[in-house]
């Protein structure tokens, strides 16, 4: 199957940004060149139409520090729960046009599962995955599919206790937590969809609030299509041209 008429190359260079796309997580290793574990940490406090805008600096990425929007643009049911659409936006490094992802999650137990994910590259309309097909592109990818992401980081992690932060969005009284991976978080009820207002990863990697949003919409436009996996020796594979 030919996807949106796409070269092989560009295809698989789609599936690769794909299914580094799989959680908030994930897709910022992908898009932005963070080869560690980098996420949107915190306590998941979802609100339709709030959200941040962060500087992101990642020690193995090129061209220094960027910034990236998440926002809650939208809910609905997901087998009885209530899922979140997240939207993150960000350049993308190769084109310099700007790229949407948002990705259907619900909280599952302690943790939160991205369901499904809808992705617009500059010039292009919008691709529709869930999570089965998001799981064959992490497969194809070389990658096995990223765990769940914790919903609550007190949960898990070290509380340090309460400490003002200051940041270009403003000044925060926030909870200082330390994860099991070693990384820093200062989180605010104040700030949707996951409180936080600044991250030391242990990596290397940070991010800090920037400007927050109250009135944040979807910024994907057109209808999705839905994506499907082209066949590839009965394995799937690119499409052939």
């Amino acid at each position: 199957m030919r996807i949106l008429g796409r070269s092989a190359k560009m295809w698989i260079c789609t599936a690769v940004i794909l299914a580094s796309a799989g959680t908030a997580s994930a897709q910022m290793d992908g898009m932005f060149g963070g080869g560690a574990s980098s996420q949107f940490k915190g306590i998941f406090n979802p609100v339709v139409g709030q959200g941040g805008e962060y500087v992101f600096t990642s020690t193995t990425q090129q061209g220094g520090p960027h910034t990236i929007d998440i926002a809650v643009v939208g809910k609905e049911d997901v087998n009885g729960k209530t899922g979140y659409w997240l939207e993150i936006t960000s350049q993308d490094p190769r084109s310099g046009g700007t790229v949407y992802i948002k990705m259907l999650t619900v909280i599952d137990g302690e943790n939160t599962q991205a369901t499904k994910m809808v992705m617009q590259s500059p010039g292009r309309p919008p691709m529709e995955m869930d999570m089965q097909a998001m799981q064959a592109m992490q497969s194809m990818g070389g990658r096995s599919a990223p765990p769940p992401q914790s919903a609550d980081i007190s949960k898990r992690g070290q509380d340090l206790g309460s400490e003002s932060v200051t940041v270009p969005a403003g000044t925060f009284t926030c909870e200082h937590y330390r994860s099991t991976e070693g990384d820093d978080v200062w989180v605010s009820t104040k700030v949707s969809p996951w409180g936080l207002v600044k991250m030391n990863g242990h990596s290397g990697n940070t991010m800090v609030l920037n400007k927050v949003f109250t009135d944040a919409t979807d910024k994907i436009t057109g209808t999705p299509v839905q994506m499907q996996m082209p066949n590839m020796g009965g394995m799937g594979g690119p499409p052939q041209h």
